[in-house]
């Protein structure tokens, strides 16, 4: 007997089909319309009429064009997450599975390349979504930029991989929060300086995030990743945090992973 369970988002009452949804994942992945369509083997118009269909339902933009493609808008973002949480949910055949936030996403990638461990199945999300994985027996291993959310992790060992200065950019007193990284340690560290601020937006987007005329913290890690170089307005070492690995037991690919972590010498 085959059984298979699948899903549909209800976003403000109408259904987005995992069709469409699927497409919007391939937009993510591949960064342009066009190549989603070549990756799913469909024409062009059809990528934009199911994306078009996307932004019927939610009532708002679920994709932007940028100099370098097309990336998805924070509530794409949501969406997308919403779908891949729930599909991983649903499938009893999922394989080692490694996840970590878009700050140590390159270092993650070009490890398990090194490793050559492309088997691995590799989430890319927030530190929240990323413990609520390990919870839910849904990952592995996961690799958390905020210190602070350890506390929550007893079930699981942990060993530190590395340490990560943050970038403060500080144009007055509304900020824009970037969804990753050591964002509640910046935020203490607001709170000791006595120093008054409001949030008064929040971003997936690290260009969005860039182009803000707005004060905000972002790890200089993630920066020099990029090749992109700001100058802070404290020095990013008085807003060093510790990134940690959790794991639930571990095994031979788990430990390779964190020595080969460890041998980079994140700081």
């Amino acid at each position: 007997m085959d059984i298979e369970v699948k899903t549909e988002q209800l976003i403000n009452g109408r259904t987005v089909t995992n069709r469409q949804l699927e497409t919007l994942r391939a937009v993510a992945m591949t960064g342009s319309m066009t190549s989603a369509a070549r990756f799913l083997g469909i024409s062009v118009p059809v990528v934009h009429r199911y994306i078009s269909a996307i932004e019927e339902a939610a009532g708002v933009p679920v994709v932007s064009s940028t100099p370098a493609g097309t990336e998805l808008t924070n509530d794409g973002r949501q969406i997308l997450l919403v779908y891949e949480t729930t599909e991983m949910r649903c499938r009893d055949d999922h394989g080692f599975t490694v996840c970590c936030s878009p700050v140590t996403e390159d270092l993650l990638m070009s490890t398990l390349s090194s490793l050559k461990m492309m088997d691995t199945e590799l989430v890319i999300s927030d530190d929240v979504h990323n413990l609520r994985m390990m919870k839910e027996n849904l990952a592995d291993l996961a690799i958390i930029d905020d210190p602070l959310y350890l506390f929550d992790t007893d079930e699981f060992e942990s060993i530190e991989i590395g340490y990560m200065g943050m970038v403060f950019i500080d144009n007055g007193d509304s900020f824009i929060r970037y969804r990753y990284g050591a964002q509640r340690v910046a935020f203490m560290f607001l709170d000791t300086m006595g120093r008054k601020c409001t949030v008064d937006s929040e971003t997936f987007s690290l260009p969005e995030l860039l182009g803000s005329s707005k004060s905000f913290f972002v790890d200089e890690f993630l920066l020099l990743r990029k090749g992109i170089r700001l100058k802070s307005a404290v020095d990013p070492k008085i807003l060093r945090h510790a990134v940690t690995a959790i794991y639930r037991v571990e095994d031979k690919r788990i430990r390779k992973i964190i020595n080969a972590l460890q041998s980079r010498d994140i700081k």
